[in-house]
């Protein structure tokens, strides 16, 4: 059975329309009986009266049955306990090590002869005078290349006018000396400004406080008497200019040729008009935003202390002249290696001492039997596993009733037409 109210909505009014269907086709002539004394309104506009009847109120959903109580899982049987493991059995005691014998001692190393002294290395005489660089010959003259083509003759081109020749400009004279200035008069010492009381505490809004009588200030003292300045000394007047020659007429250049125009485009074409969207719907008032608190009033930063004044740098003593570098003396010659001494016959080598025997291995005791491990124990024997109950039948489902059984649609009389239908909304 349905749960949608649109469905049974439908239903109701589909069983209703069937059943007047049936009563005016059980009347003869009544079917085709109908008043046209109220026509139908002309095309666009809506039907004058409903075309779907009033709908009955939704059946009531049937009671199901309830489910039976499912039964409990049986309880867990307790497993014995397990037998106790027996101990490892101990470890053997093996026999001492022997002392290891010690090694022979290795033969005196034989006395070599003592090694040949090292001549003296004498001294270098002073490095010779390079002569003086050669003077290379002159290089000789580069070929010439070969002459390249005439140029081909150009058509003249049009006499350029001759720039005329300017005046020369006339020396400017020198700026007259800047007099001397008396000295500015010292700025008069202001007086000092005097306490005011504290303001009041502002009252009840719009009446306005009283304000304490503000006290005299006192007068400015009289400026003093500005001095009198020399007179500035009259600027000469500037010389005149010569008169600007006149310039030659510029010659005509040649007309440019047309440039030809650009191909016409084509015709855009006409495209269809956009249809008319909806109108946005108007998006809801956004909540005020709430008043910040006002930001605290932080404290005053302390002022900061003046770095302390840096010393001054000492005066550094003039760094020394360096001396000019001298001349390398001349290297000698250098001289011939003396000859090598005769090598010296040396010892033969003493025989090497044969190695003593090695010592006899001892004889180690056997190792001990190892003891076998006990026998397992034996498994005792679990009780078997309870039977697991079977689970009870599931109950019979209930006999929901049949659904009615869907009405053939009526045939309106304004089947074809773009009126907008009823919404079926409960």
């Amino acid at each position: 059975m349905t749960t949608s109210p649109l469905r049974r909505s439908v239903l109701a009014s589909a069983a209703t329309i069937a059943a007047l269907t049936a009563g005016a086709l059980a009347i003869p002539g009544a079917a085709y009986a109908q008043e046209h004394s109220t026509p139908q309104p002309p095309y666009p506009k809506g039907p004058a009266y409903p075309l779907h009847p009033e709908r009955p109120a939704s059946p009531v959903k049937s009671a199901y049955p309830m489910h039976p109580e499912k039964p409990a899982h049986p309880v867990t049987p307790a497993f014995p306990e397990k037998p106790v493991r027996p101990a490892h059995p101990e470890k053997p005691v093996y026999p001492v090590k022997p002392v290891r014998p010690e090694y022979p001692e290795r033969p005196v190393k034989p006395v070599y002869p003592e090694r040949p002294v090292r001549p003296v290395k004498p001294v270098y005489p002073e490095k010779p005078v390079y002569p003086e660089k050669p003077v290379y010959p002159v290089k000789p003259v580069r070929p010439e290349y070969p002459e390249r083509p005439v140029k081909p003759v150009y058509p003249e081109r049009p006499v350029r006018p001759v720039k005329p020749v300017y005046p020369e400009k006339p020396v400017q004279p020198a700026h007259p000396v800047k007099p001397v200035y008396p000295e500015k008069p010292v700025r008069p010492v202001y007086p000092v400004k005097p306490v005011y009381p504290e303001k009041p505490v502002r009252p009840v809004y719009p009446e306005k406080p009283v304000y304490p009588v503000k006290p005299v200030r006192p007068e400015y003292p009289q400026r003093p008497v500005k001095p009198v300045y020399p007179e500035k000394p009259v600027k000469p007047a500037y010389p005149v200019k010569p008169v600007k020659p006149v310039y030659p007429e510029k010659p005509v250049y040649p007309v440019k040729p047309v440039r030809p125009e650009y191909p016409q485009r084509p015709v855009k074409p006409v495209y269809p008009e956009k249809p008319v969207y909806p109108v946005k719907p108007a998006y809801p008032v956004k909540p005020v935003k709430p008043v910040y608190p006002e930001k605290p009033v932080y404290p005053v930063k302390p002022v900061r202390p003046e770095y302390p004044q840096r010393p001054v740098k000492p005066v550094y003593p003039e760094k020394p002249v360096h001396p000019v570098k001298p001349e390398y003396p001349v290297k000698p010659a250098r001289p011939a290696y003396p000859e090598h001494p005769v090598k010296p016959g040396y010892p033969v080598h003493p025989v090497r001492p044969a190695f003593p025997e090695h010592p006899v291995k001892p004889t180690y005791p056997e190792h001990p039997v190892r003891p076998a491990f006990p026998e397992h124990p034996v498994k005792p024997t679990y009780p078997e596993h309870p039977v697991r109950p079977a689970f009870p039948e599931h109950p019979a489902k209930p006999t929901y009733p049949e659904h009615p059984s869907k009405p053939a649609e009526p045939h309106h009389a304004h089947k074809g037409s773009d009126h907008e239908p009823d919404s079926h909304e409960d």
